[in-house]
């Protein structure tokens, strides 16, 4: 399985942020975050980047569950999406899968509420 759900989408690169932050909250997750990495490189390193955006996003209830079952689970969250403009200009939207994040915690209980949060992960993407 792979660490991510990735899709191409048919529009800018500010349409997509727009888009996936609105699909996002109607699915129960916030914005937390917003790490502009083109900026950031550029301000940093002076380098030029293509346009990257990595969005923290955070649903209330299952961030709720995941802490009361695993108390450093925190370290894992929020779930990121990326949203990148390639190389040859198409805009591609990727959301970590959090079956494989939290397979590495090793805590079985937190398997039926990283299949709940993969679900709606793959829902944002797939409505894209």
């Amino acid at each position: 399985m792979s660490y991510h759900f990735s899709k191409t989408v048919s529009m800018s690169f500010e349409d997509a942020i727009t888009e996936v932050t609105e699909a996002l909250q109607k699915r129960g997750f916030g914005v937390l975050t917003e790490i502009d990495v083109k900026a950031t490189l550029k301000k940093k390193l002076d380098v030029d980047f293509r346009n990257y955006r990595i969005l923290g996003a955070c649903n209330p209830a299952f961030a709720h569950q995941a802490l009361q079952m695993e108390e450093n689970i925190g370290l894992l969250m929020p779930c990121n999406v990326v949203v990148q403009e390639k190389d040859d200009g198409t805009v591609q939207v990727s959301a970590v899968n959090p079956m494989e994040t939290m397979a590495a915690v090793g805590n079985e209980d937190l398997a039926g509420l990283a299949t709940e949060v993969q679900a709606k992960l793959e829902d944002v993407i797939a409505s894209l």
